[in-house]
């Protein structure tokens, strides 16, 4: 190997590399440009290349310990500096997202919102109505031993999941996280299986709050609800609307060519999960150790479940500071 030539040939590349880091010493990271930062990445890899082929070639002491200290100061710089930036950058730019850029999503989807609501309200109500007309109604919506405990043991069944609330909590999670999935991925049927899910929660609340009601157990079983109900209804409200989104996006794209319609919607459903997942998480913690917890007064689960709903409502109304009124 000419050695001269070689290294006449690499020494524009260490020149260059040598120029971005002089620059990041004196000005910091934040003074280069996007491509600057790509191109400073792929010259350390060919200088990394190049030390060792000098090591290899034992091509002098002089010429290896000049790539050895450019390399240091490269490590320094990318390896330590600047991907700690891009860390902090990303974790800021999270934090941003729950700030603020969730909150406008779900503004931006309210009518979507709106809609899967009205969807459950109709749900309690048909399953209210049925139930207190017909009472074989309710044994087609309840599992019969839920039936069989209120009615004949006087008692919620509530009680099921002490002793065993980490297992309770794990599936209680797994199973929302499952229905909510199921209700987003429904948008792909026209909305039908999206609908269908909504609607049957609400005949099932619906028949269950008559099923209490008719036994006396209305307060403590509301009491149980209201905790993590207040997390967990709104996720999977959220959720159908994610749903309907992308069936608009597919079956009435609107303004939009399809494709762009399914693209802008389900950008927008990806990122309500966001939402859903971390509230189901928290909902089944509180549903599995909170909300049926004897020795919670029941006032206190009211209250925590209405305070949680309220933040809910301050948390997604926000704007920012400098939006347009």
């Amino acid at each position: 190997m000419n050695i001269q030539r070689w290294i006449a040939k690499r020494e524009p590349n260490w020149q260059r590399l040598d120029s971005l880091l002089r620059q990041i010493e004196k000005k910091g990271a934040n003074s280069l440009e996007a491509k600057e930062i790509g191109e400073l990445g792929n010259l350390y890899r060919l200088l990394k290349a190049d030390l060792t082929r000098a090591r290899t070639q034992n091509l002098g002491n002089s010429l290896i310990i000049n790539l050895q200290t450019l390399k240091n100061r490269a490590y320094k710089q990318i390896e330590i500096g600047i991907n700690k930036n891009s860390r902090r950058k990303e974790c800021l730019g999270i934090i941003q997202f729950y700030r603020w850029g969730l909150p406008a999503i779900v503004q931006q989807t309210f009518p979507y919102i709106a809609l899967s609501t009205a969807l459950f309200l109709l749900g309690v109500l048909v399953g209210s109505f049925y139930s207190w007309q017909d009472p074989t109604f309710m044994s087609l919506i309840v599992p019969s031993s839920i039936i069989s405990k209120v009615r004949d043991d006087g008692q919620l069944w509530t009680g099921s999941i002490a002793g065993i609330e980490q297992a309770a909590c794990l599936k209680i999670t797994i199973n929302n996280l499952r229905i909510s999935l199921g209700a987003v991925l429904g948008g792909i049927t026209a909305g039908v299986f999206t609908v269908y899910i909504i609607v049957f929660n609400g005949l099932l609340i619906g028949t269950v709050a008559t099923l209490v009601g008719q036994n006396n157990l209305a307060y403590p079983f509301w009491a149980f609800v209201f905790p993590h109900g207040s997390l967990e209804l709104t996720a999977i409200l959220l959720a159908v609307a994610a749903g309907l989104l992308i069936a608009k996006a597919i079956f009435k794209p609107g303004k939009y060519s399809r494709l762009n319609a399914i693209k802008r919607h389900t950008c927008q459903a990806i990122q309500l999960l966001f939402a859903i997942v971390p509230m189901l998480i928290i909902a089944g913690i509180i549903e599995s150790f909170f909300s049926p917890n004897p020795n919670i007064p029941n006032p206190i689960k009211y209250l925590t479940g209405i305070a949680l709903f309220l933040l809910l409502i301050i948390y997604f109304r926000q704007k920012p500071a400098n939006s347009e009124q």
